[in-house]
């Protein structure tokens, strides 16, 4: 099918190819990847945009012995592709397929597992130090967007980087700049000084001879150094900065040039100390729908190529159904911002950044200045709701305890993907957030089970508090209502939804659906559940659970969380001081990092299911 690509299993596959092959290569690989991807879904756009750097990578270096990092991962679908895995591409992301990211036990190749972005520049710099103090020769390089450069872990890594001079290279891949002829053709020109060694023999040489000069030759070196940082400064357009934290800047070079990568990544192979390598690429490379909206490329379902549009349906979800309410909210309430980090798309924020451009804040890869923000926002009279990924609030648990929850400060957080998230896997999973959240102080949590829900206790948790409050809903869409009574709403109280003598179960969020349906299921085959749900998990609202509990004699506890760090020991603990007689179960996630796959067959996999709470229920009888 393809001349090229066909041939190629290995990086050592690719070597074989001459400079203008691998411009043929790379136009199969983006048809290939166009293709695979709109059928299967994954990230698309930021792939096609690192078609050729990629290629350029991996024909200059020898992985795996020298090393790639890639900054989140997303962008790996070309490394897998050329590392032998081109025939299982069409798996990615499915159960039990391959990962969307890099991923240690897929391949030799893949040195180091991401998916939050801004730490591919640490663990370069890791992986250089243990390689300099074992007396080892290989190269490394950190491949890192300029979204994920934002984030502070990148900047720390780079500012610490620079000191000891470890030959090491950071690719800087910047999507958002274009490259004119004028400015491209002066820096290929000082490129190919900068990277030639004949260059630094003569510059040194030069300082030498000059600081001999009595009196004035090291004020020449200054002046000369002046000049020239100042010409740079102008040209490269903020190179000075990577050069002051001790990076040999080299740049800007165009991304879709292959032949000139491949140059330049061979110069720099022979620079014995740390290189930043300024690569500017067009997200959606190639495929002009994409060009023209990466970010509606950025992650895609199935699509049909030639006319761009999704063929699944889109339907209403807990993101949208947050973004708006909030919206709403903010029109009656003038003290209300939302504040996210890189996610407004994501968490359902079009409308209110739309509707309230100066009470929406993006404050980009940053989740610990996102908290404290916040925390500073309502400590001066603003109500600021932060709408964030459980598995990015993750990076600002010490800002939550420390700045917003050690002073009982009222900020909203809106926790997005909570729960099973699916294709994504163990980096986006969202099964750590209720144990984190719980054990803090002062901290409220609610787990709405569905969207009138959700609009009910954001309403309460902005209108009607005044200290923090969280917010968690799962990612994607529900069928049914859970139909509660909202005569008497107060959020801090259980609700029973269905009353039975048998068995008493107690769940919360996502979890509540299934758990009605397969309490309905037994129920047809003589088992009479009573299911609980709570809408608070923070605090616990025992009354209606002890006194369902010493009815039935037997406690199912359900929660879409991992094993040992469940809300069960908590519910159990207290139920059991009152009743040393009940007998308790429960259904959890393992205690482990959870794999990618759709929900439902995460959820199936684990009995979290309606047919697998209905096994468990059936099994108790």
């Amino acid at each position: 099918m393809y001349k090229y690509l066909d041939k190629i299993n290995s990086p050592e596959d690719l070597k074989k190819l001459n400079i203008d092959e691998l411009k043929f290569l790379c136009e199969e690989i983006r048809d290939f990847l166009i293709n695979t991807i709109s059928q299967t879904g994954g990230h698309l756009a930021s792939n096609l945009g690192v078609v050729e750097l990629t290629v350029a990578i991996h024909y200059v270096y020898d992985s795996p012995k020298d090393k790639l990092i890639w900054d989140v991962g997303h962008q790996s679908y070309i490394h897998k592709i050329l590392t032998g895995r081109k025939d299982l591409i069409n798996t990615i992301r499915k159960t039990d397929g391959l990962s969307g990211f890099i991923k240690r036990s897929e391949s030799s190749h893949d040195v180091f597992e991401a998916g939050h972005s801004s730490t591919s520049i640490s663990a370069a710099l890791g992986i250089a130090r243990a390689r300099d103090l074992a007396g080892e020769h290989y190269d490394i390089a950190a491949i890192i967007g300029d979204g994920a450069l934002t984030g502070g872990m990148a900047l720390e890594a780079l500012n610490e980087g620079g000191k000891r001079k470890s030959k090491m290279t950071v690719i800087l891949n910047e999507n958002e700049m274009s490259i004119s002829e004028n400015v491209g053709a002066i820096s290929n020109h000082l490129n190919k000084l900068r990277t030639n060694k004949s260059y630094y023999k003569f510059k040194e040489k030069l300082e030498n001879l000059l600081s001999k000069i009595p009196g004035i030759g090291n004020k020449i070196i200054k002046l000369i150094r002046k000049i020239k940082e100042g010409l740079k400064t102008t040209i490269v357009n903020g190179g000075m900065f990577f050069e002051e934290l001790g990076y040999r800047y080299i740049g800007p070079v165009d991304g879709h040039d292959v032949e000139s990568i491949v140059q330049v990544l061979k110069k720099i192979k022979e620079i014995d100390n740390p290189v930043l390598l300024h690569v500017c690429t067009v997200k959606g490379k190639g495929y002009k729908l994409a060009e023209e909206n990466p970010d509606l490329y950025h992650g895609v379902g199935n699509f049909d190529v030639a006319k761009g549009q999704s063929i699944n349906t889109k339907k209403i979800t807990f993101s949208s159904v947050f973004g708006n309410k909030l919206t709403s909210i903010a029109e009656k309430n003038k003290n209300v911002v939302a504040i996210t980090a890189a996610m407004k798309d994501g968490t359902g924020l079009n409308e209110f950044a739309a509707k309230y451009p100066e009470r929406f804040f993006d404050v980009g890869i940053a989740e610990q200045h996102g908290v404290t923000l916040a925390a500073g926002m309502a400590s001066n009279g603003l109500v600021p709701v932060f709408a964030v990924y459980s598995t990015f609030l993750q990076r600002a648990y010490d800002q939550i305890i420390h700045d917003v929850a050690m002073q009982n400060l009222h900020v909203v957080f809106g926790i997005d993907r909570a729960g099973i998230v699916g294709k994504d896997g163990e980096t986006h999973q969202g099964v750590f957030d209720t144990s984190f959240l719980t054990n803090i102080p002062n901290i409220t949590v609610f787990t709405p089970g569905d969207y009138q829900e959700l609009e009910k206790v954001l309403e309460y948790s902005i209108n009607n508090m005044n200290s923090p409050v969280a917010v968690r809903y799962p990612r994607g869409s529900v069928k049914d209502s859970l139909e509660c009574d909202y005569k008497n709403f107060n959020p801090f109280e259980n609700e029973v939804l269905k009353e039975g003598k048998d068995l008493t179960i107690v769940t919360h969020g996502r979890m509540t659906q299934e758990a009605l349906k397969a309490a309905n299921r037994a129920e047809k085959d003589g088992v009479n559940c009573e299911v609980i749900y709570m809408r608070c998990i923070k605090p616990l609202d025992l009354s209606f659970i002890i006194k369902s509990s010493n009815k039935t004699g037997h406690l199912l506890i359900i929660d879409e969380s991992l094993e040992d760090t469940s809300i069960k020991d908590r519910i159990s603990v207290k139920i059991y001081k009152e009743n040393k007689n009940i007998n308790i179960d429960y259904l959890t996630l393992p205690n482990k990092f959870i794999e990618h796959g759709t929900v439902e067959d995460i959820l199936d996999r684990y009995q979290l299911s309606e047919k697998g709470i209905y096994e468990k229920i059936m099994s108790l009888k």
